[in-house]
């Protein structure tokens, strides 16, 4: 397989792993989720595959709005689906519907619908954004529709390509990265039980980036593998002399205290496969966690 671009860069994918970048706290954020389905073909900024005073009324809802497929390459007839879901933690729920006109749409943001009783699991595919997504992730949208078909999607850009392939199973919003073909099954299988394995975990997307770190070095204190664990009672921000953040977080169910430090870091490397310069990315270093009882 060709792991480089040009210029003489690794894919990103394979450059991140090499490198050994956290995964935790690079969850996309997004307290709701509008998905669309759209049989492609998605142009690299996916959206604009609708008509553009449709992405333009879209534009104006609170939530992340992306376009999704059933696996495979047939064209699908109308009517078509359409999935709102809200991921606040404690309000998860998702609500569907069907379009004909893409104009249509714009209602969708407000119309009912009917409750969808089952989870959604998206996995980026999409290559003319990011060409990791479509090598890693279309093998493992494939190898999760044999084990599970229902719940499975392909969708269009969600952030993370470096972490291919880029998998969220909703309504809780979580983001997971470095799923192989024969681990993602047991991932959804797994949180169809209500769990998580925490090392997939990037967040989830309806909390802050430092919440999310926290979340996850306190799942591995605790143990917690629950997917409504560690509830987040506070968050304080800490604005450090150097230019550093704190973020002391606290958590409940069970108790836990996590005082995370953000930095950046020079990476030498793009960041994706379309990217020409080095970027920076974002860590998050503990510095203090206890377990027990914790304000509420």
């Amino acid at each position: 397989m060709d792991k480089s671009v040009p210029g003489g860069w690794r894919r990103c994918s394979f450059a991140a792993d090499a490198a050994e970048d956290p995964l935790e706290g690079t969850a996309p954020q997004a307290a709701r989720w509008l998905l669309v389905e759209h049989p492609g073909p998605w142009p690299p900024q996916a959206l604009t595959a609708l008509p553009a005073d449709v992405t333009d009324a879209l534009a104006d809802w609170e939530g992340r709005v992306v376009l999704v497929r059933r696996p495979g390459r047939e064209r699908h007839s109308t009517p078509r689906r359409w999935f709102r879901v809200d991921a606040t933690p404690g309000q998860e729920s998702v609500r569907t519907g069907t379009y004909r006109l893409a104009s249509e749409l714009v209602a969708a943001v407000d119309t009912p619908g009917e409750r969808y009783p089952g989870p959604l699991v998206l996995v980026c595919t999409h290559g003319k954004h990011d060409t990791c997504c479509a090598v890693r992730g279309r093998a493992v949208v494939a190898a999760l529709a044999a084990a599970d078909p229902e719940p499975v999607w392909e969708c269009s850009h969600i952030g993370g390509c470096r972490f291919a392939p880029a998998v969220v199973l909703l309504p809780h919003g979580y983001a997971l990265g470095r799923l192989d073909p024969q681990r993602a099954p047991a991932a959804l299988a797994a949180y169809r039980a209500g769990r998580l394995d925490p090392a997939a975990v990037r967040g989830r997307s309806a909390l802050p980036p430092a919440v999310q770190a926290a979340q996850h070095h306190a799942r591995l204190a605790t143990g917690a593998t629950g997917v409504d664990d560690l509830r987040l009672v506070d968050v304080v921000r800490d604005d450090l002399p150097d230019g550093g953040t704190d973020w002391h977080v606290e958590l409940a169910d069970p108790g836990c205290s996590v005082l995370v430090r953000e930095r950046y870091v020079d990476t030498g490397r793009p960041l994706t496969c379309a990217a020409t310069a080095p970027g920076r990315t974002r860590v998050f270093d503990v510095r203090k966690l206890s377990t027990g009882r914790v304000r509420r």
